[in-house]
């Protein structure tokens, strides 16, 4: 008898419980209230348990009714998803949209999207996967994801198409009480080298034997930008990190910024969308990309 219960049943259900009343229901739906009373009788003999209590002037919730409603409203809304995702699909829209995010990225800018996309795409799961280097080429390369933000790797491949999205400023720095801070302006090479330099390492294959910033033979390498500015914090070396990520440590004076010797002050990384050539964006993916273009200032002109 279960297998037999409709969706027009917990419809039915679903409204006579949040009006409070069958005749109420009926008014709703355009329905008679007799036929709402029959439909809930069927619902209740299927189920084998009684929803409303009918001995006063309106329809009770009992127990049973209270959490089988919340029941009843999950599988309706699964099924208001499953179609509202069903015409998206229809319309060209990705199921799913998956986006390996060059840890350098500013974070500020990929909330904002992020929070952007969830209202103009409220079906459309965003994946977010936030790597190293050359870890963002190879998840879009691989398939996993559909689309990625990658920093500067200079990766000679037909099979990616690149657009250009902005610069971030890398600034080298240490803490206060690092020696190489007592120096702060014109720090040579020679007195890197003294010194552990925190360096990100990668993950992938794609920059093996490749090295981005690295200054200092004494070397600690740690998969997460996180964790790098924390040993930063902690004076366990010195490195580079996006501006916006120590700015309020170099405010503050937690973080000191190093001017090294016949080098930029503030060196700028590309940033820039990639994804296979083969599997272009989507509506998704490509309102995605806009997105973050018009949000860092660097949306071209109409």
């Amino acid at each position: 008898m279960i297998e037999g219960i409709t969706l027009d049943q917990l419809r039915v259900f679903i409204t006579a419980a949040e009006e409070r009343s069958f005749s109420a229901a009926g008014r709703k739906l355009n329905r008679a209230q007799s036929v709402v009373s029959q439909s809930l009788a069927n619902l209740e003999a299927q189920l084998g348990l009684t929803l409303f209590t009918r001995e006063g002037r309106y329809p009770v919730l009992t127990e049973a009714g209270e959490i089988l409603l919340a029941d009843a409203r999950a599988v309706t809304s699964g099924l208001a998803s499953l179609k509202a995702r069903a015409r998206g699909m229809a319309s060209g829209v990705e199921p799913e949209l998956a986006v390996a995010i060059d840890v350098m990225f500013p974070m500020s800018v990929l909330t904002c999207a992020a929070a952007r996309f969830s209202e103009q795409f409220p079906m459309t799961p965003l994946r977010i996967y936030v790597e190293v280097l050359g870890g963002v080429a190879q998840a879009v390369l691989e398939g996993q994801c559909s689309l990625g933000v990658v920093g500067s790797l200079p990766l000679l491949t037909s099979a990616l198409v690149m657009e250009r999205l902005l610069g971030v400023e890398i600034v080298f720095v240490a803490a206060p009480q690092h020696p190489l801070a007592q120096l702060r302006n014109n720090i040579t090479e020679c007195d890197l080298n003294q010194h552990v330099q925190l360096v990100l390492t990668d993950r992938s294959d794609l920059s093996k034997g490749q090295e981005f910033s690295v200054f200092s033979s004494r070397n600690w390498r740690l998969a997460d930008l996180g964790a790098k500015h924390e040993f930063l914090r902690a004076g366990l070396g010195w490195g580079g990190m996006p501006l916006e990520r120590v700015q309020r440590d170099l405010d503050s004076g937690a973080l000191v910024e190093l001017h090294l010797q016949d080098r930029p002050a503030r060196i700028p990384m590309m940033m820039s969308a990639a994804y296979r050539a083969a599997t272009p964006p989507g509506p998704a993916g490509r309102w995605f990309i806009e997105q973050l273009r018009r949000l860092t200032g660097d949306e071209p002109p109409a």
